[in-house]
């Protein structure tokens, strides 16, 4: 596709400039206003502040109704970073740990090229999405009205993969990403003298014994044939050796692709708590959030997409979904499309999301460029007489 590598070297320097002032989610002010500063000076019409933070800039072309989306996170982690770059986190504790800066020097990238070809017959949408890591800037964008005031036919969304060598593209029909639950129950005793159990019911024997059976919830309760995990990853309780402690709390996460799975999950999380709390002795509340569905993706869409990406790299169909969430899930309950999986791995030193190592490799940005281009100049399609 000519044209797009005189881009990389700039995009790379901005992506740089990204990653060196992260930002947590709906706090990406200073990141908004560097990406709607670009997307003005190619002569856009930006729409800033929509789910906070989050932008959209829009690019018509010829006279066809058609319209297509295509969508960039843009928040950072609260990880200390530890790569050691010349352009690491300047902010203690935030850094890039997840791509999204790459994810946004890419779309910003498409938005150049589409602007300067226009080899494409309706409307593209760049969405530039806040909040994506657990706190659903997705979903803020469309409570806010994001399919209403820029209507798509589709809409599909990048994601680096260091799990697949770079080069490497791939997606799939149906469930691609997990749904993300999280459950906090906690246990209440009365709090005593650890010499005196008797007189004391035992709010960590108790979670003790709950630890246990939660662990039996997806063997016995969830048929092999569905996919689902269940984690605890957090038991807090006591503050010395000699106190029985009146308060114990057990923590963890759901995983899962199949609503249903997920009903049968959470009620046999319930019954369990009740059962093992009545059998101890103390009471118990539970706090479960279904905080993201399940990524799902229309199956026209990623067969779009697989079509798209071999005219510009080696497509796959990815195999299995992964049990990792993402809240573009709430932009496919609203608008058919699908997400995609970039491969940006570098062999066996390949460093993984979310890990104080990784940083997006530089390397893939002109193949995710070509890709967000390939899928809107396929969609849009200028129809022959």
């Amino acid at each position: 596709m000519a044209n797009i590598d005189d881009l990389i070297a700039p995009l790379v320097a901005f992506r740089h400039d990204i990653h060196a002032h992260p930002e947590l989610g709906f706090c990406e002010h200073r990141t908004a206003a560097r990406i709607a500063e670009q997307l003005h000076a190619i002569g856009l019409e930006v729409h800033e502040g929509l789910g906070g933070t989050g932008l959209v800039a829009v690019l018509r072309n010829g006279s066809s109704q058609r319209s297509i989306g295509l969508r960039a996170d843009m928040d950072a982690l609260p990880i200390d970073e530890k790569t050691g770059l010349a352009y690491a986190s300047t902010v203690p504790g935030i850094f890039h740990g997840c791509g999204h800066d790459g994810h946004v020097a890419m779309l910003l990238g498409a938005a150049q090229q589409l602007a300067r070809t226009r080899k494409f017959d309706g409307t593209v949408n760049f969405i530039f999405q806040p909040a994506e890591e657990g706190l659903g800037g997705a979903r803020e964008m469309v409570k806010e009205g994001l399919f209403t005031r820029f209507p798509c036919e589709r809409v599909y969304a990048l994601h680096n993969w260091p799990d697949l060598p770079a080069g490497t593209i791939a997606t799939r029909p149906g469930p691609i990403m997990g749904a993300a639950d999280k459950f906090e129950i906690a246990l209440h005793g009365r709090g005593g003298h650890a010499a005196i159990p008797q007189s004391t019911p035992d709010a960590i024997l108790a979670a003790a014994s709950l630890v246990q059976q939660l662990n039996t919830i997806i063997a016995r309760r969830i048929p092999p044939t569905e996919a689902a995990v269940l984690s605890i990853t957090q038991v807090h309780g006591g503050h010395t050796h000699n106190v029985l402690p009146a308060d114990v709390t057990v923590s963890g996460t759901v995983r899962s692709f199949n609503p249903a799975v997920q009903d049968v999950i959470e009620e046999a999380l319930r019954a369990m708590t009740a059962g093992v709390a009545q059998s101890h002795g103390v009471t118990a509340t539970i706090i479960y959030d279904r905080y993201y569905p399940a990524t799902i993706n229309d199956a026209d869409a990623a067969n779009e997409a697989l079509a798209a990406a071999a005219t510009i790299g080696q497509a796959q169909l990815a195999p299995d979904p992964a049990f990792t969430s993402e809240d573009f899930s709430f932009m496919l309950q609203a608008c058919p499309g699908a997400y995609i999986w970039l491969g940006q791995g570098r062999g066996e030193r390949a460093v993984p999301l979310h890990n104080p190592g990784y940083d997006f490799n530089d390397d893939v940005m002109g193949l995710g460029i070509r890709l967000h281009v390939a899928l809107a100049e396929r969609h849009l399609a200028p129809t022959r007489a």
